[in-house]
């Protein structure tokens, strides 16, 4: 089966550089941010940086329990970041891995606007379903929002 592509955008009105911290460069905070659905973020192997291999724990009785990623690329001038799960309780038999690219760009009000776009591999002949592209969005924009609220709520968190 070949790989299957989504891509979204959802708008902030944080700018580019410090929702590109609080999510990217500070992930490791992410506990903070998201105490309602993740428990840790930690450095498996790795400085941070491209090859990095990191775990995040999500809190108990979510649907995940665990996701396991490689960093891929981090352009900080750009707001630019690249990662593969290489590994999550989700995928099953059907995924294989997610490579994902994420970039933070202006928008005319002084806010951002984050792209995102998800590349599945299927396992073997396995078929990628409606109900993982969705899965995945909706993870993606809940974190981005509940990261937005974060930062109005701490003004000076992040700057």
């Amino acid at each position: 089966m070949a790989p299957v592509t989504s891509s979204y955008e959802v708008t902030s009105s944080i700018p580019p550089a410090r929702l590109f911290k609080a999510t990217i460069l500070e992930e490791k905070h992410l506990h903070k941010i998201l105490p309602q659905g993740v428990k840790s973020v930690e450095i498996l192997e790795g400085d941070g940086g491209v090859g990095t291999i990191k775990l995040t724990t999500f809190l108990d009785g979510g649907e995940h329990k665990t996701a396991k990623q490689r960093v891929d690329g981090i352009d900080k001038e750009k707001f630019t970041y690249s990662y593969t799960v290489l590994e999550a309780d989700g995928f099953n038999d059907v995924i294989e891995k997610i490579c994902c690219v994420i970039k933070f760009e202006p928008s005319a009000d002084g806010g951002s606007i984050c792209k995102t776009t998800n590349t599945y591999y299927p396992k073997g002949g396995a078929q990628i379903g409606e109900e993982h592209l969705k899965g995945g969005k909706e993870m993606g924009l809940g974190m981005v929002k509940a990261v937005e609220a974060y930062l109005h709520a701490n003004p000076t968190a992040y700057n």
